[in-house]
C-alpha cells in the first residue's frame, strides 16, 4: 500500500497499483501510528527517509519521492526501541520536529470547539444537523474522562447524529456513560433536586463533583456563598448543611 506494486508482482495482482508515497509525490503523507508498521516496512521506510528512493513490490527500478513525511503515534517510540519493536535509527529519522499533544481530558477547553465541529461536518455531509448544544450535554461532554481521545469525540458525535432530533443537542441523547458523573453525584446526597443541580453547576467547567466535600463546595460557590441556596440546591436542611461544612472544615463561607 505504501509503495504499489506492478502487475503481476505476485498472486493476486492483476493490474498495476500506485502507491501512497507515489501519489503523495510533491506533497505530504501522514503515516498514523507508526509504532505498529512492521518491521521490513520500517527498513523500507529509512531508506526513504534517508536516500529520498523507494522500488515498489515486485519492481526493478527505483523511484525518487519528493514526499514530506508527519508521522503520529500514541505510544512511546523509546520504549519501543528498548522493547526491539521499532527500529532506534528510523526513530531518530522521524523526529526531526517533534511535537507532543496533550490528552484530550488535559485540554478540556478545546473539546465544545471540537464537539461543534464535529457536527457541523456531520450535518453537512446528510446526517441530522444541530443547531447548537444544550450547556447540560456540553457539561457532561466536559466531565468526560476521554481516554480514546479526539477519535472517540468524532465516534461520540456520529452516534448523537445518528439518534438525534430537533435542533439542540440534549444531555439525553448522549450514550449512557456521559451521565455516570451526575449519578455518582446524586448518589452522594440522592436527596439532591437534579435539576438545581444541572442548573448550579452547568456554567461551571470544572469535572462534575465525586465526593461529598467537592459537592458542598461547588454548591457554596454556586450560591455565592448563600447557606440556604446551596442547602436547596443539595436538598438538605440548613442545619444540616452548617454540620457538613464545620466537619470539612467549610465554616470559612
Amino acid at each position: 500500500e505504501l509503495f504499489g506494486h506492478v502487475k503481476g508482482a505476485f498472486t493476486g495482482a492483476i493490474r498495476e497499483r500506485v502507491g501512497l508515497f507515489e501519489r503523495a509525490e510533491g506533497g505530504t503523507i501522514f503515516l498514523d501510528e507508526i509504532a505498529e508498521l512492521p518491521k521490513d516496512l520500517q527498513a523500507k521506510l529509512l531508506r526513504v527517509l534517508q536516500e529520498r528512493t523507494y522500488v515498489t513490490v515486485g519492481g526493478s527500478h527505483p523511484k525518487h519521492a519528493n514526499v514530506r513525511v508527519i508521522s503520529a503515534t500514541h505510544q512511546s517510540l523509546r520504549q519501543a526501541v528498548t522493547d526491539g519493536a521499532f527500529r532506534e535509527d528510523l526513530m531518530f529519522r522521524l523526529r526531526v520536529v517533534p511535537m507532543w499533544i496533550p490528552a484530550l481530558r488535559e485540554r478540556r477547553e478545546d473539546i465544545e470547539l471540537l464537539a461543534s465541529t464535529f457536527l457541523l461536518r456531520l450535518g453537512d455531509s446528510g446526517r441530522h444537523k444541530f443547531k447548537r448544544i444544550h450547556p447540560k450535554a456540553m457539561q457532561s461532554l466536559m466531565d468526560y474522562q476521554w481516554t480514546g481521545n479526539v477519535r472517540e469525540l468524532q465516534n461520540v458525535m456520529e452516534y448523537v447524529s445518528v439518534v438525534g432530533s430537533g435542533d439542540v443537542l440534549t444531555i439525553d441523547l448522549l450514550p449512557p456513560e456521559f451521565r455516570e458523573s451526575r449519578r455518582r453525584a446524586q448518589h452522594i446526597f440522592p436527596q439532591a433536586t437534579p435539576e438545581l443541580q444541572d442548573d448550579a453547576f452547568a456554567e461551571s467547567s470544572e469535572p462534575w463533583p465525586t465526593s461529598e466535600r467537592e459537592l458542598l463546595v461547588r454548591a457554596l460557590a454556586s450560591a455565592n456563598g448563600k447557606k440556604g441556596k446551596a442547602a436547596e440546591i443539595l436538598g438538605m436542611h440548613r442545619t444540616t448543611l452548617w454540620r457538613k461544612m464545620k466537619e470539612y472544615g467549610l465554616t470559612g463561607w
